[in-house]
């Protein structure tokens, strides 16, 4: 067994590490799910969908170091393919709202807007949004996640923003 070998065995990760890993992180990916679904079921579902998938092929992960950032899009993507077999969005039940956000100085009112206006965006552009203001991540994070280029994402971020901010200056307009 040449070096090489020995190295590349040495990055894998044990059951043990795997379970340890996905343990410390459980919350963050409940959080993801939630952010797409909206019901704590669902989102434990997904959650756990996710973490059956990455148990299957946690092996073939190159480099441990990025096991958050894998786990994270195998969560993403299992929340993505939830919303497409239901084809339908579900609303958020009161008593779990403590576990989408940590800020509690934000009023019920300005959360219930928020998520209304990321129910109106595309599961592929709530991904921005989730990454960017859900999770607090750098631009070069988000990047590794969603497999694009770090320049993309930052221009797909502010186009969606600008999409979002259109929409609810509209809405208060017709309002009034």
């Amino acid at each position: 067994m040449g070096v090489n070998q020995l190295n590349q065995s040495a990055a894998k990760l044990t059951e043990q590490q795997f379970s340890e890993r996905m343990e410390a992180c459980k919350e963050k990916l409940y959080r993801f799910a939630y952010c797409y679904v909206k019901n704590e079921q669902e989102a434990l579902e997904i959650v756990s969908e996710a973490a059956y998938k990455a148990y299957l092929s946690f092996e073939k992960l190159k480099n441990p170091e990025y096991f958050e950032t894998w786990v994270s899009r195998i969560v993403i993507n299992c929340a993505m393919d939830h919303i497409k077999r239901k084809q339908k969005y579900t609303y958020m039940e009161d008593s779990a709202i403590e576990y989408a956000s940590k800020e509690d100085s934000v009023s019920l009112e300005e959360k219930m807007d928020l998520y209304e206006a990321l129910d109106r965006l595309k599961p592929e552009d709530k991904s921005f949004i989730i990454l960017k203001y859900f999770e607090d991540q750098r631009f070069k994070d988000m990047a590794e996640v969603l497999s694009l280029p770090e320049n993309t994402v930052k221009t797909r971020l502010y186009r969606i923003l600008d999409k979002l901010k259109k929409h609810l200056i509209k809405e208060e307009v017709d309002a009034q």
